[in-house]
């Protein structure tokens, strides 16, 4: 009997440990499954911090909205003609002409930032080659649509180039310009096939070297579009080429940089704050560049006292002075943020960056309005609605304010190029290969 009860005590003993074993398992396959949950949330949150998160489709949606908003306002305008516009025989580039400069400069930043270090053998700036690339891209395109939209028959654009005239500034930016969109997309794939190892780094220097060539060239041959036209004394100086290149590099930097800063602040890119102040020291530089140039155009109009003071009048003290004043202190501000240490925090960078950016865009209002500002010939016949601003005033009238300012259509068409640009920086980094590789993220 004794032999049954410890038989019975032994099996009952077992069944306990093979219970607790059981239980044991099932909770280490629980805390497994658990583990396992966590590991795909977790992995899909980096995906989609990797996509953007909603922030890109957000901008996607919101792009293609203005885009399709103003592809309808340009109809309207083709149809209409462009009499709806703002601009008239005397002043006959407005707001598209004024905002193709100001892209072409944003497109400067992308293509100088990414190409100069691999060019000259210098350490990068934290993998935002391939994002600052896109940018300059994006808006190139923006920058000849502008041009586009400000053709009044757009059909007739390959008479440009049945009838191109080479001695011409417009057709030497026409070529330059869509050289330079091409290199832009070439240098692009090279780096994305430099990172999957079919393209060697030999090969990527030697397009880094042409597309910067390429990018100062075509900013000098846009100033050379207005520099070269003797009878606008606002534009007839040989500072304008550099002073267009300094430009765009101060725009261009503070876009690229305010994009990758909201691009780490969305989790799509990381960006050590060393390199954002490496930048932000760059831009810095520029904008006192900028300023030089701009100071030294000034005076060497203003103190001979001749015709061009009256350029520094309307630019001090006249119609213009609220954008010539605008961008003086914008820049100030921008380079003492990126100069002194304690205030290049995020608030105040982005900011600098916003204000440098606003800067450059017075100072094209400045150079195109300009060059009409001041009447360069004498009416002989009568004047019209069609050739001068405010003309029941007559000359002296018309030229007392503004001899331009957009109207509501050309604000809506600039919305919908802005749009577009928008719609393909979003969709670009939302669906190419341009966040960086590991290797380069930790350049």
């Amino acid at each position: 009997m004794s032999e049954n009860v410890q038989a019975a005590s032994a099996a009952g003993a077992q069944v306990a440990r093979s219970g607790e074993g059981r239980d044991v398992a099932a909770g280490r396959g629980a805390g497994n499954a658990g583990r396992g949950s966590g590991g795909q949330v977790a992995a899909a949150s980096a995906k989609r911090a990797s996509q953007g998160g909603r922030g890109l489709t957000v901008g996607i949606a919101v792009g293609a909205v203005l885009t399709v908003a103003g592809i309808a306002l340009w109809v309207m305008q083709l149809t209409g003609g462009m009499v709806q516009t703002g601009m008239r025989n005397l002043d006959s580039w407005g707001a598209y002409i004024t905002m193709f400069m100001f892209f072409v400069g944003l497109s400067a930043g992308g293509l100088i930032i990414s190409s100069v270090p691999k060019a000259f053998g210098m350490k990068g700036f934290g993998g935002i080659s391939k994002v600052a690339v896109w940018t300059s891209i994006c808006c190139t395109v923006a920058a000849i649509a502008f041009v586009v939209v400000d053709l009044g028959q757009p059909l007739r654009l390959w008479e440009l180039f049945a009838y191109s005239n080479l001695g011409s500034p417009l057709m030497w930016d026409i070529i330059v310009l869509f050289v330079y969109l091409v290199l832009s997309v070439v240098y692009l794939w090279a780096q994305v096939r430099h990172e999957a190892g079919k393209v060697s780094a030999a090969a990527l220097r030697v397009v880094s070297v042409v597309a910067l060539v390429c990018a100062v060239l075509v900013h000098s041959v846009t100033a050379w579009i207005f520099g070269l036209q003797q009878a606008h004394e606002f534009w007839h100086t040989a500072l304008l080429g550099p002073w267009f290149v300094s430009s765009a590099l101060v725009c261009g930097t503070a876009l690229v940089l305010v994009v990758c800063v909201a691009l780490r602040a969305a989790g799509y890119l990381k960006l050590e704050q060393a390199n954002v102040a490496r930048l932000a020291k760059m831009l810095g530089a520029f904008v006192v560049v900028d300023l030089y140039f701009f100071g030294c155009d000034l005076l060497t109009s203003a103190f001979p006292g001749g015709s061009g003071a009256e350029v520094v009048g309307m630019l001090v003290s006249g119609p213009l002075a609220p954008f010539f004043w605008a961008e003086v202190v914008l820049c100030v501000l921008a380079a003492v943020v990126c100069f002194v240490p304690p205030l290049r925090k995020n608030g105040l960078v982005v900011a600098a960056l916003v204000a440098a950016i606003l800067a450059i865009f017075c100072k094209r209002v400045q150079l195109l309005v300009g060059g009409f500002q001041i009447p360069n010939l004498d009416m002989p016949g009568a004047m019209t609605e069609h050739t001068v601003t405010n003309w029941q005033a007559g000359m002296a009238g018309a030229y007392e304010g503004l001899v331009y300012a957009p109207t509501m259509l050309e604000v809506g068409v600039v919305l919908g190029v802005l749009g577009l640009a928008c719609l393909l920086l979003f969709a670009g980094l939302k669906f190419l290969p341009l966040r960086p590789a590991e290797d380069e993220a930790a350049q």
